[in-house]
C-alpha cells in the first residue's frame, strides 16, 4: 500500500511516499536525509507527538506562560495530556526552563516554560 507522508523531523518538510505491508515499511521515497526514513517507521509503529501551549499564571505580570514538552509523547495521549495542562495554574514568577509538571502522565515527558513571567507589583 502506498501512503503519502509530509516529515515533521526537520524545516525542510520532505514530502514523501511509503510503500508499507501493514505495519512493515518496504519502501520510501522523498526523503533528503535519514531522518524521514526513521519518522515513517515511528509513523507506522508508535506515533508521538509534542506540545507547545500555555498556562495560566496567578499574580504574574502576564497572564500566560507559555510551555512545551521536554520530549514528544504518544499521540493517543495528545488529548489527555491537554487537559491536565489546561487545568494547570501556577503562581508567579515563573522561569524558562521551570518544571511546570513533572511526568506528564507517566510518559516521561515534562511540562517546561518557555517564558519568564514575573511578579505583579
Amino acid at each position: 500500500m502506498l501512503k503519502e507522508y509530509v516529515c515533521i523531523m526537520c524545516p525542510r518538510g520532505c514530502e514523501m511516499e511509503a510503500e508499507t505491508n501493514g505495519k512493515e515499511l518496504i519502501s520510501v521515497t522523498g526523503n533528503l536525509c535519514p531522518k524521514g526514513k526513521d519518522y515513517i517507521f515511528q509513523e507506522l509503529t508508535a506515533p508521538k507527538r509534542n506540545i507547545a501551549t500555555s498556562v495560566l499564571v496567578k499574580g504574574g505580570e502576564l497572564p500566560l506562560a507559555s510551555v512545551r514538552l521536554t520530549k514528544p509523547i504518544p499521540r493517543e495521549d495528545i488529548f489527555r495530556a491537554m487537559e491536565q495542562i489546561r487545568r494547570t495554574e501556577v503562581q508567579a514568577p515563573v522561569f524558562i526552563d521551570q518544571v511546570i509538571i513533572g511526568n506528564l502522565l507517566g510518559t516521561g515527558s515534562n511540562v517546561i516554560a518557555t517564558k519568564n513571567v514575573e511578579k505583579m507589583d
